[in-house]
């Protein structure tokens, strides 16, 4: 009988990374490395069906390029902001792109002849992590990705847990503060509202605004990246931004950890780029907040994979599946 990673030498997958601003797309082995790699801006503004083709075009691109047999490469994953439908293969809708109800794995899995998997692109990032990175090697891992927004994913016993709606983990839209600001979604004091990228950025546009005296006022285009960059170099209100929207990602984490007292914890995205004071707040906040059994027990980790981890997270799903469905391989 052939041996299972002699069935898997030389075979491949594509990774796709659906944004509202990019679309990313990967070829990549079932070691997790990256054969070939391109990005196109999304024009969401075009609507469904110009996206479908520009998805259609990028996966078309990696293919071709990576130059490897077509006959080798043997699923596509998708990885696309939700709430979706990944038994239907339709995004439902999601605030970024123009989606309703739409079928995005028929039509690709009818052009290119392969099977295609949809999944929450926070989902698809953390198997990547437990794959392929930081998470790798761990029986329980929860993900959580803080950039523009903030979302999240578990890898419990090595399945994705995804919750009766298969919409788990929208650790972004948890209430950290009843009166706290209105987010996005409706919500009000929303972790994303109050710990994202975004929610930094805009409380620094806010403090130069009202005139606080800050290094900041010197930026015509404020980031989150701006305003680490400044407190490093010790101006008060972005250390004073810093402080407080970690101390709430810190709550976030914490009450992730004490409902599932996961082995590994990792944080990616913009935010985690911060530096060792991100970990730093974090670990502390969920030291005096959680059971010390707990904490003592888990590992708050950085993300490892990158740049690449929307396109190798989306191609995990399809090399996951793809294990599954050739058990009968050993």
């Amino acid at each position: 009988m052939e041996r299972r990673e002699d069935n898997l030498k030389g075979k491949y997958v594509v990774g796709v990374d659906l944004g509202g601003t990019k679309v990313c797309a990967a070829v990549v082995n079932f070691m997790g490395q990256v054969i070939s790699k391109a990005t196109l801006p999304t024009e969401a503004e075009k609507g469904e069906n110009f996206i479908l083709n520009r998805m259609i075009e990028i996966i078309e691109k990696v293919i071709e390029e990576c130059k490897v047999d077509r006959k080798k490469i043997v699923g596509v994953g998708i990885g696309s902001p939700g709430p979706l439908d990944i038994d239907k293969g339709e995004i439902i809708c999601t605030p970024n792109l123009p989606f309703r109800n739409f079928n995005i794995v028929k039509p690709i899995k009818d052009n290119f002849k392969i099977p295609v998997y949809l999944d929450n692109d926070a989902n698809a990032a953390a198997l990547g992590e437990y794959m392929f990175g930081a998470g790798k090697g761990s029986k329980s891992m929860v993900f959580i990705t803080v950039s523009t927004g903030i979302g999240g994913g578990a890898v419990l016993n090595g399945r994705i847990y995804r919750g009766n709606t298969k919409n788990a983990l929208e650790v972004g839209h948890m209430t950290l503060e009843k009166e706290g600001p209105l987010c996005n979604c409706g919500n009000y004091g929303c972790a994303e509202v109050l710990a994202s990228g975004t929610a930094i950025a805009r409380e620094a546009k806010r403090a130069v605004k009202t005139g606080e005296s800050t290094s900041l006022s010197k930026y015509k285009n404020i980031t989150s990246k701006e305003v680490f960059k400044e407190a490093e170099l010790g101006d008060g209100v972005s250390k004073k931004i810093l402080d407080r929207a970690l101390n709430y990602l810190g709550i976030c984490v914490a009450n992730v950890v004490t409902c599932f007292d996961p082995e590994v914890v990792v944080i990616g995205g913009g935010v985690s780029k911060g530096g060792s004071i991100v970990l730093s707040k974090v670990k502390q906040v969920v030291k005096k907040r959680c059971f010390q059994s707990i904490s003592e027990n888990t590992n708050i980790l950085s993300a490892l994979l990158g740049e690449d981890s929307g396109a190798i997270g989306a191609a995990a799903l399809a090399i996951r599946h793809f294990q599954r469905n050739n058990k009968s391989v050993c």
